[in-house]
C-alpha cells in the first residue's frame, strides 16, 4: 500500500481510462489508484474491474448510480482515503489535461516541503493552457481573478483540479458539509483550507484540453461558480475556523 491515493471521478472516459492508470502506474514514486464512476454508459467501469487483476492492492473502483457531481464523488474519495490512512490524497482528471509526470511534483511539495496543499497551477507563471480555445481560456482566467477578489485569497488558479491534500487537511475540513458540487467544489476547498490557515503552494503546470472524450463542462457549472462564490464568503463571517480535526468521518 502507498502512502498516497489519487482519486479519479470519471463518467464516459472509455478512451483515456487504461492509458491513464497504466502512466501513473508507470512512474518511479508508488501511487494507489481510487476510480470512482458515475454509472459510465460506455463501460469505463467495466475496464477498470478489467485491470485490477493485473494491479491488484493498487487500483480501486466505487460505483455510483448516476451523475451525482465531481464534489460529490471527490467526497466520498476523501473519506475512503482517511478511512484507509493514506497521507496523501490527489485530485486528478482522467482526460491527461493533468499530466501524470507532475504528480510527484505535487507530492514533494506537501511530503518533502512541507506544505499541506499543492496546486497544479495553470497561472502560477503566466497562462499555461494548451488547446483551449480562446474564449474559454480568458474565462477561466477572469473567473480567478474574480474569486481572488470576492474572497481575498491569494491563489491565481482556484477552479484547479490537480491537487494534492495532507491528510490532516480532509480531517480537519467537515466534508459533510461541503456545499458546491460542480466545479466550484474546487474553489470551496481551497477557500476553506485557506481559512483553516493551511500552508497552500501553486505548483506551474501545463494543462492540455483533452483530445479524447467529451467536456462536461456546462452552464449550471458556471453559474454555480459565479454566483456561488458571494454566498460563501458572506457564509465564511458566520464560522469559525480552527484547526480541531474533524472525528466524525
Amino acid at each position: 500500500m502507498s502512502d498516497s491515493l489519487i482519486i479519479i471521478p470519471t463518467y464516459k472516459e472509455k478512451e483515456n481510462i487504461q492509458s491513464i492508470i497504466e502512466a501513473i502506474f508507470a512512474l518511479k514514486k508508488s501511487f494507489d489508484i481510487l476510480v470512482i464512476d458515475d454509472n459510465s454508459p460506455d463501460g469505463t467501469a467495466d475496464i477498470v474491474k478489467g485491470l485490477m487483476h493485473k494491479f491488484s492492492d493498487r487500483l480501486y473502483i466505487l460505483e455510483r448510480t448516476g451523475k451525482l457531481g465531481l464534489g460529490t464523488a471527490y467526497i466520498k474519495g476523501f473519506k475512503y482515503a482517511l478511512e484507509h490512512q493514506y497521507q496523501f490524497i490527489f485530485e486528478m482528471d482522467a482526460d491527461f489535461s493533468h499530466n501524470p509526470n507532475d504528480l510527484e511534483l505535487l507530492y514533494n511539495a506537501c511530503a518533502k516541503e512541507g506544505n499541506d496543499m499543492a496546486v497544479g497551477s495553470r497561472y502560477a507563471s503566466g497562462v499555461n493552457v494548451v488547446n483551449w480555445p480562446m474564449g474559454r481560456v480568458l474565462l477561466s482566467y477572469f473567473a480567478s481573478l474574480y474569486v481572488q477578489v470576492v474572497t481575498g485569497m491569494h491563489i491565481k488558479d482556484s477552479t484547479a483540479g490537480f491537487i494534492c491534500y495532507r491528510k490532516k487537511v480532509l480531517e480537519t475540513i467537515n466534508l459533510d458539509k461541503v456545499k458546491f458540487v460542480g466545479y466550484a467544489f474546487q474553489i470551496e476547498m481551497k477557500f476553506t483550507s485557506w481559512k483553516f490557515g493551511f500552508k497552500i503552494k501553486e505548483i506551474p503546470i501545463i494543462f492540455t484540453n483533452r483530445t479524447l472524450g467529451e467536456s462536461k463542462m456546462s452552464t449550471g457549472i458556471l453559474s454555480e461558480a459565479v454566483f456561488g462564490i458571494i454566498r460563501m464568503k458572506l457564509r465564511s463571517y458566520f464560522k469559525s475556523y480552527k484547526q480541531e480535526v474533524n472525528q466524525t468521518v
